[in-house]
């Protein structure tokens, strides 16, 4: 087992460890000579990367999809995560375990697939379920819906994560699907099951996840239109009003024109089809983005893919282990003041500390009084709040 993974590297922690190059580019310093800009990952994360120094021996020896073994330390620099690479050797296939690379679901994926096929046979709609059957009796598209992600980097990448996603997907549209009136359910379902089918062949997932020249040049809305065209020639009694709808659902299901959905969703499933897979989406990314981040304070750096910074709550409410034990004033307490200035006793009952926290020691106990007129209001403008 290889080590440290990304997810356990300590800032300024000089370290040797082996990576997956998922890109790699030759740039020039202004004194002409080059350095590299690379992009490494484990089954734990992925982490930009630069070697400054004796760039020259090593930038043609290894490539993109080849394993390396580097030796140097994570800095953060402007709130990112960045490996500045001293030395660097190309690995070979035999001297890695793959399993330590490539992020995988946590599920096992014939757990999650039986899981799917329970779910199709839930349908009561013969002609959906008949549908749904036959793409999943395919071989192919059985074995590569099972190991595909659900995209190269932005939600449930890893592999196994398309299916992972379609099935929180499920949950959510049987979830919501039945609060709202005249909802298909079963319209729903294989719209969630098949909105993505394309990406099974759009992406490129051997090593390091990227696009196939057909995912770069088509796209998986059109791809998986492609796909399903073959299955609904093996059924002619298909309704033909049903399989429009149900390829509506597909080619809608970004939402919105800029986000590449060649049409606006047009009636209620699409619609809720959309929201519900941008929400599932959404939540995981934000999840893997605080797992990952290593930034120290409340905040997460800069997400790209949610473009925002991320509140971590468990820190700000004082819960997380890893936290600095820093003490914070209790809520609402009352101004510090001395023996001589101190107000009348408040019929009031005191305000209780946060949980977990002492109140914090008065920083004026050992001052002399205000005696000043500005002094004097300003203490009775407290006294009022308390």
């Amino acid at each position: 087992m290889k080590s440290p993974y990304i997810g356990n590297l300590v800032p300024n922690e000089v370290v040797t460890a082996q990576f997956l190059v998922l890109s790699k580019e030759i740039r020039q310093k202004k004194t002409g000579e080059p350095y590299l800009v690379l992009h490494l990952a484990d089954r734990t994360g992925e982490i930009e990367a630069k070697m400054w120094d004796n760039v020259g021996e090593v930038m043609h020896v290894f490539d993109r999809d080849d394993f390396v073994k580097v030796k140097g330390v994570m800095q953060l620099y402007q709130t990112r995560a960045q490996f500045v690479v001293h030395r660097l050797r190309r690995l070979q296939d035999h001297e890695i375990d793959f399993a330590d690379y490539f992020p995988c679901s946590e599920r096992d994926p014939d757990e999650m697939f039986a899981e799917l096929r329970s779910i199709i046979a839930s349908i009561s709609n013969s002609h959906l379920r008949a549908m749904l059957e036959g793409v999943f009796s395919d071989p192919r598209l059985a074995e590569l819906y099972k190991l595909a992600p659900a995209a190269k980097n932005i939600h449930h990448a890893c592999r196994g994560g398309l299916i992972e996603h379609v099935l929180s997907l499920c949950k959510l549209c049987r979830l919501v699907g039945p609060h709202y009136k005249d909802i298909d359910l079963d319209l729903l379902l294989t719209g969630a099951i098949l909105h993505d089918i394309g990406k099974i062949d759009e992406l490129a997932y051997s090593r390091s996840f990227g696009y196939s020249p057909e995912g770069q040049l088509l796209g998986h809305i059109i791809i998986g239109l492609r796909l399903l065209a073959s299955k609904f020639d093996q059924l002619p009694n298909f309704p033909p009003r049903l399989r429009m709808l149900l390829e509506h659902i597909i080619v809608s299901h970004h939402g919105e024109l800029e986000f590449g959905s060649p049409k606006l969703p047009a009636f209620p499933e699409a619609l809720l089809l959309h929201h519900l897979d941008n929400l599932d989406s959404k939540m995981e990314a934000m999840r893997v983005a605080l797992n990952r981040d290593r930034v120290e304070g409340e905040f997460t750096g800069w997400v790209g893919s949610l473009e925002r910074i991320i509140l971590k709550k468990d820190r700000f409410l004082g819960k997380d282990a890893d936290s600095k034990n820093e003490t914070a004033p209790a809520l609402n307490s009352a101004p510090e003041a001395t023996a001589e200035s101190a107000p009348e006793p408040s019929s009031k009952p005191a305000h209780p500390a946060s949980p977990g926290h002492e109140p914090r020691p008065a920083r004026n106990e050992h001052k002399p009084p205000m005696n000043t007129l500005f002094a004097e209001k300003l203490q009775a403008v407290l006294d009022e709040q308390n």
